[in-house]
């Protein structure tokens, strides 16, 4: 497999970066993945006198171990071929076993390398999924960092059989010695909170009071958090996950200024931007009650207390559940929320999407390329999508569309076996044998631990004036969990910047 000119050029450039000398070791056999496998085994090599090859038996095969040449195996595997969204997984691998230091903060890598005990890690992926690199790279790191801890990533594509005996549906998969750990988007804070390593709940309790808190770290958080921060005044920001559902979000096109970006990589960009402003970011924390006192005080499911002058509200919002029988029960067991993660999980299968409105269709479009047969449902009696993409989907040979239906149940065994739907016109029950159902039916805000702490709508969405505030003094909001009536990227950056403005003036008032 010959990597093309400009990913090439690009790892060239990388490869200048090695610290050290890297041993590749190979475990192949005669078929057609390893051998090319082999072949991109070899050319990396022949692009770096640093990278040599050796032959090796390894637990899987097809797959390859990344280690430092003269030193104790890494611990890190690739099973399969790591190209794709992976591809950026390999090359972080090999500067790192390479000596380079992985950008990761030192109270981090302090927590890393103070895990005991045997791990080791295995990762189920799709080389299309842009969920499972951050995974990937995130147990790499650990790997690296720690001698206790191994990590094998695995393209579900080249071991069909064990994805299929265990039931896998959803990625990134990760099992932990053999017993399931985790699936979805995970980031390296969250997997050592997993692993019983994190910051002492007494260490946020003794933080000084902010001027401004941000509770929230996607598009509207972060961008709260810098316009507070360029103000000077001490700015502190609580996040579940940086980048929110940013993250699970692939092509995005609407951004203006550019024409193209993926929702990882913005999201990635704006932690680095809010960090360039010495914000005072808590990662993997939620946020469970606010209360006005003579300073606003937020408590942390942790049960740390952070006090602050005023607060931004930026907790966004979540995928809505159908609410429906077997779907709880079947989620990651056929029942999905990203097509572009895990619909190559469903190649020559027949699957259902839940909703008619842009994000069903087009995930309905992505779908039908993959798998056998899509069976889309929609509650009302028209599809509520732009008709260019109503157009794109009826030009699709393998799409069915219902419409002015209700789901009633999902049903399966030990996975998805069917759907079960109302012709709500006629009130007659329908059931269709498929394997696999994508939810996509909008968003719900996440402000359910607020309860009538401030005001909301019969939705949940935060009521918020022209500036961004509540109506509790010195309170904010701003994002997809507030009553705006649009829910984009753009919009949220702009309600968060104003929502910061408006925290200012408050200030300088009080």
């Amino acid at each position: 497999m010959a990597l093309d000119a400009d990913i090439k050029a690009q790892l060239a450039q990388y490869l200048q970066l090695l610290e050290g000398d890297v041993l590749l070791k190979v475990s192949a056999g005669t078929d057609a993945v390893s051998a090319e496998m082999l072949a991109l085994v070899e050319e990396i090599a022949g692009m770096s006198p640093r990278i040599t090859v050796e032959k090796a038996s390894l637990p899987k095969t097809p797959s390859f171990s990344v280690n430092r040449a003269g030193q104790a195996d890494s611990g890190i595997t690739f099973a399969g071929i790591p190209l794709g969204h992976e591809f950026t997984s390999l090359v972080l691998a090999l500067l790192q076993v390479s000596g380079r230091p992985p950008k990761v903060e030192q109270k981090v890598i302090d927590q890393i390398k103070a895990i005991r005990g045997e791990y080791h890690f295995e990762t189920y992926v799709s080389l299309s999924c842009h969920n499972c690199p951050d995974v990937v790279q995130a147990l790499n790191v650990l790997s690296v960092l720690n001698p206790g801890i191994t990590h094998t990533m695995i393209d579900g594509a080249a071991f069909k059989d064990e994805v299929e005996s265990k039931n896998i549906m959803a990625v990134p998969s990760v099992y932990l010695n053999g017993e399931f750990f985790n699936s979805g988007r995970t980031s390296l804070e969250e997997i050592l909170a997993k692993l019983g390593s994190q910051p002492d709940a007494s260490e946020l309790a003794n933080k000084e009071p902010y001027d401004v808190l941000v509770i929230g770290g996607g598009p509207a958080g972060a961008s709260a958090a810098i316009y507070a921060a360029r103000k000077g005044i001490r700015t502190g920001i609580v996040a579940e996950r940086f980048g929110g559902q940013v993250l699970d979000t692939l092509g995005i096109e609407n951004f203006i200024s550019v024409k193209y970006t993926e929702g990882p990589k913005l999201a990635a960009s704006l932690e680095e931007h809010v960090n360039e402003y010495g914000v005072d970011v808590m990662k993997v924390q939620r946020a469970k009650r606010l209360e006005k006192k003579e300073l606003i005080e937020v408590e942390l499911e942790s049960g740390a207390v952070l006090k602050s002058k005023t607060v931004i509200l930026s907790t966004g919002a979540r995928w809505r559940n159908v609410g429906v029988p077997g779907e709880a029960e079947f989620k990651n067991k056929g029942v999905a929320y990203c097509p572009h993660c895990d619909g190559p999980l469903f190649a020559g299968k027949h699957v259902a999407v839940i909703g008619g409105g842009n994000s069903g269709i087009e995930a309905a479009i992505d779908l039908a390329g993959v798998v056998k047969h899509v069976t889309v449902l929609e509650f009302l009696p028209e599809l509520k999508a732009d008709s260019v993409l109503q157009e794109r989907l009826y030009s699709l040979p393998n799409v069915t569309v219902l419409k002015n239906v209700q789901t009633k149940e999902i049903t399966g065994t030990d996975k998805v076996n069917g759907i079960t739907y109302v012709d709500r016109e006629t009130g007659a029950e329908h059931h269709t044998e498929l394997q696999g159902v994508f939810v996509q039916i909008g968003l719900v805000p996440n402000t359910d631990w607020l309860g009538d702490t401030v005001e909301r709508t019969r939705f949940g969405e935060i009521v918020v004036d022209r500036h961004g505030a509540t109506n509790v003094p010195g309170v904010f909001a701003a994002g997809d969990c507030t009553n705006s009536p649009f829910k984009q990227i753009i919009i949220s950056m702009g309600s968060g910047a104003t929502a910061a403005l408006g925290a200012f003036d408050y200030l300088i008032r009080n």
